[in-house]
């Protein structure tokens, strides 16, 4: 068994260069705004409390993803912003950085006080973003705009470079926490945030863009819509997570019926998971795969006499395939999961006298081929021998009854799992 994901070396490499930089700039810019003095000292603290509240309204997204898209609108606002209230403004790249690191830090003090840790990882990101944003657009002030809407596009194109950072950087850490590949995981990012960030940018732009005109209310008028937009995509990350735990509600029946040991079905969903990110599926592929690992045994329900300790990989090859084939039968009576019957459904194709391509079986069911096994071998335990052991008995019959490049993971994930706790 392996527990949760931990913060090991490669997640530090990852977040560690970010972070420093992020730091460096914070500390940089906060010295020489002591030098320099700050510019509309009322505006910019208006702009903190909105992106401190942004902060304390933020959203989780599918894929573990924490969001403050009302802060990320108003630090790149201020960031853009070259007037307020018919005040010019003139201030350069620290303030910028100061202001919107102050409201970050402010924003997240209810949650500290709840006993929950900051975000570290997106504070950075914002950080680094304000700083490239700002320095692309601040020195411009100085030119003289022939148009609004000139001035318009060039803010566009200036903020939209900042979200092609902020996803850049988002696909560094995301991808050495997860040890997936990163071209993968940053296709998955943009994919994930396209939606919210397109919000983002567009209010941020329009609030420094009506900041000149309508002052404080453009703070209010644009926010609006924003918190909306927020809400719906709350909304759906919200309908997300209840689905998939009444998916796992229902993978617990071979567990109460007595056909599978307890957490089975959890913790080969959990390795199959790593196994697959490692391996680079995408978050669509990962979803289905976590779904159908949860349902792999419900074809158990099935059968007469429950199988000893619900171990399918104790029972002849044509049983498996027939169980896989009575929970691919279940699954399919919700035309939503139809990949996930098909994945469930292959998961015993690999175990027969003619070993079949990969073309053949999909990369889901070898995955979950391999973790079952696993699994019924170790079970919930969690001594280093036992383990070893397990890992031996699927190497020598990988050539014949599993995929030999997820046995490779696996090992991998569980040399990685023994020597952390060593």
């Amino acid at each position: 068994m392996m527990g949760p994901r931990r913060i090991d070396d490669s997640t530090l490499r990852g977040q560690l260069p970010v972070a420093v930089l992020a730091g460096l700039i914070v500390v940089a810019s906060a010295a020489m705004l002591a030098v320099q003095g700050i510019q509309g000292a009322r505006i910019a603290a208006a702009f903190a409390v909105l992106i401190a509240v942004g902060e304390v309204v933020r959203i989780t997204l599918p894929g573990d993803r924490e969001a403050a898209p009302l802060a990320a609108a108003g630090a790149l606002a201020y960031a853009l912003l070259p007037g307020f209230d018919g005040e010019q403004m003139t201030y350069g790249v620290p303030q910028a950085v100061v202001v919107v690191s102050v409201g970050t830090a402010l924003g997240a003090i209810p949650y500290l006080a709840a006993g929950r840790s900051m975000r570290i990882d997106e504070f950075t990101r914002r950080v680094i973003v304000t700083a490239v944003v700002a320095a692309l657009f601040r020195p411009l002030l100085d030119r003289e705009w022939n148009s609004v809407a000139v001035l318009a596009l060039t803010m566009s194109a200036i903020a939209v470079a900042g979200f092609t950072v902020d996803t850049l950087l988002a696909a560094v850490m995301r991808s050495a926490r997860d040890r997936a590949p990163f071209a993968r995981t940053l296709i998955d990012e943009a994919r994930a945030v396209i939606g919210i960030g397109s919000a983002i940018t567009a209010t941020g732009v329009l609030i420094a863009l009506a900041g000149d005109v309508m002052a404080w209310w453009s703070l209010v008028v644009f926010a609006i819509p924003l918190l909306l937009t927020q809400f719906s995509f709350r909304r759906y990350a919200s309908i997300r997570a209840t689905y998939l735990q009444t998916i796992r509600s229902l993978a617990r029946v071979t567990e109460v019926g007595g056909y599978t040991e307890t957490g089975h079905a959890r913790r080969v969903a959990h390795m199959s998971l790593m196994i697959g990110r490692e391996m680079g599926l995408s978050e669509r592929d990962l979803m289905d795969l976590e779904y159908a690992a949860l349902m792999h045994d419900i074809g158990q329900l099935s059968l007469q006499e429950p199988i000893a300790g619900g171990a399918t990989t104790m029972v002849s090859s044509q049983e498996q395939r027939r169980i896989a084939g009575m929970g691919a039968a279940v699954i399919r009576q919700t035309a939503s999961l139809a990949r996930v019957a098909d994945i469930v459904e292959h998961q015993a194709d690999w175990v027969r006298p003619v070993v079949p391509t990969d073309d053949d079986v999909p990369l889901g069911s070898r995955i979950i081929s391999v973790c079952n096994a696993y699994d019924d071998l170790v079970g919930s335990g969690l001594e280093s021998d036992r383990r070893l052991q397990a890992l031996e008995r699927l190497r020598l019959s990988s050539s014949q009854v599993y995929d030999a490049r997820v046995v490779d993971v696996l090992s991998r994930i569980v040399g990685r799992d023994l020597a952390y706790s060593m």
